[in-house]
């Protein structure tokens, strides 16, 4: 418990210096201001009222693509358990767009709050989970103290570590050995994310291998329907080509605004379809297209707003939620953030479309993903700006290479479906016998009108380990 202290005085300092910082950015830029007050708490009545059903289930995804991951989960939750509350809450306002479009199997959806004891507290007094699921590592140390003090079981789904994040655990494994231990259980994607969870001091009987939930949830996704509204909103014929850059961050636009130029020469009637990694990053994007010489680009908020894309060549996507759409329409997919040193992105994303995906090296972040569209040739790495432009070129070039590479990527994700019903039996495993023979018509009366003060929780908050002291 020493550890549990100094983490609380470290949150305290940090609070500190953060409510000035964040508080500043919701008032120039508007920013926060719809998580902030859930985030402390602060949940409407009416919320509440909808939290009914047993078992209660807690999915936790952090943003969005956590929530992609989390999805497919939590319908299979849905179908085995027709009767339960599962509570669905992500840290971002951009994740929480995600969820709420994507996973519509929740009860409710809510931002998951700071990790402050009493207003954890007061969160775990309205949800009163059987059972907690974070999705991928998502490890806050108060919530989880907090949670087995109430007899709350935590089962993490999708884990994974990348290699970044695994050095910093490591440098402190003193703190996280504790935290680990109080899990129930692990569902990993792959054997190095269990040798990195075992080695930062969680049992090893208590971690499993099962994949990646996030093929189930792409695979299922994909549809000619999906394909063919995106296409219409954005005014792409049939047969027009797009090289769809996604996910790009800093220094990555302008290698494809270089490259773009050099494909017009050849063809010039290709378009190229931008979508930044953080739509904040919006207009400085734009202002590089203008700088780059072109002046024909229209944005998606003009598309959504109403104005109609005509002969403009570049589209750049400056609203969150349509990335995976936006993929469909793709001639050859560019992923971003490993062109530079950011560890990579989803790139299973374009592949399940059937797409052939370039990347840069720096690909840490996601080295299962990376090997498998590298055995089946649907994934090509390159170095720089010339190296994308010779390989979009031979592509295009023997348009039946891409083709039979892409549908090999596509096979490949469609291959590895299953793992969603591979979690969801894990955490069936790991809640109490009697809630796994909960029958549809149990339900939990409502909770109206929940406080709790910052000491202790209201009576019947839910269920409580014997001699805890929340």
């Amino acid at each position: 418990m020493l550890w549990s202290g100094l983490y609380n005085v470290l949150l305290l300092i940090a609070t500190v210096f953060a409510v000035p910082f964040y508080g500043a950015r919701m008032l120039l830029t508007g920013k926060y201001r719809r998580s902030l007050g859930p985030k402390f708490g602060r949940l409407f009545p009416e919320m509440a009222s909808r939290m009914i059903g047993r078992p209660r289930i807690w999915v936790h995804a952090v943003s969005v693509g956590e929530v992609t991951a989390a999805a497919p989960i939590v319908e299979t939750l849905r179908s085995r358990f027709p009767a339960a509350c599962i509570v669905m809450s992500t840290s971002t306002e951009t994740g929480q767009e995600m969820a709420r479009k994507l996973v519509d199997a929740a009860t409710a959806h809510i931002y998951y709050p700071l990790d402050i004891p009493c207003v954890v507290r007061k969160v775990l007094d309205l949800v009163r989970p059987d059972v907690f699921v974070p999705v991928e590592t998502e490890l806050w140390p108060n919530f989880i103290r907090i949670c087995r003090e109430r007899g709350t079981r935590i089962v993490m789904a999708n884990g994974r570590i990348s290699p970044r994040s695994f050095r910093r655990y490591r440098a402190t494994r003193f703190f996280w050995k504790e935290i680990l231990a109080a899990l129930d259980g692990a569902g990993v994607i792959s054997e190095t994310d269990q040798e990195r969870l075992a080695a930062l001091g969680m049992p090893l009987a208590r971690i499993q291998v099962i994949g990646n939930a996030k093929y189930d949830g792409l695979a299922a996704r994909v549809s000619p329907e999906l394909e063919l509204k995106i296409a219409a909103r954005l005014g792409i014929e049939a047969g027009e080509e797009a090289l769809v850059a996604g996910s790009t961050h800093e220094g990555e636009e302008t290698v494809i605004l270089e490259v773009y130029q050099r494909i017009l020469e050849r063809r010039p009637d290709f378009k190229l379809i931008l979508i930044p990694r953080h739509i904040e990053r919006a207009e400085a994007v734009a202002e590089l297209i203008r700088q780059a010489g072109f002046a024909d680009f229209i944005k998606m908020s003009e598309i959504n707003a109403g104005r109609r894309r005509v002969k403009e060549r570049i589209i750049l996507v400056d609203v969150i939620g349509e990335l995976f759409k936006v993929y469909s329409l793709a001639a050859v997919v560019f992923c971003g953030g490993s062109l530079v040193p950011k560890g990579g992105q989803n790139i299973l994303e374009a592949a399940a479309w059937g797409k052939v995906v370039f990347h840069g090296p720096h690909m840490e972040d996601f080295p299962d993903e990376l090997a498998l569209l590298e055995e089946v040739g649907a994934g090509i790495t390159v170095t720089n700006g010339e190296e994308l432009f010779t390989g979009i070129r031979k592509f295009l070039d023997r348009p039946d290479v891409l083709r039979s590479r892409g549908e090999a990527g596509r096979q490949a994700v469609a291959a590895n479906k299953g793992a969603a019903a591979r979690y969801a039996a894990l955490i069936a495993d790991n809640m109490g016998t009697d809630l796994k023979s909960v029958p549809d018509s149990a339900t939990l009366p409502p909770v109206s009108g929940t406080h709790s003060t910052c000491g202790r929780p209201t009576a019947g908050a839910g269920p409580a380990a014997p001699g805890s002291s929340s």
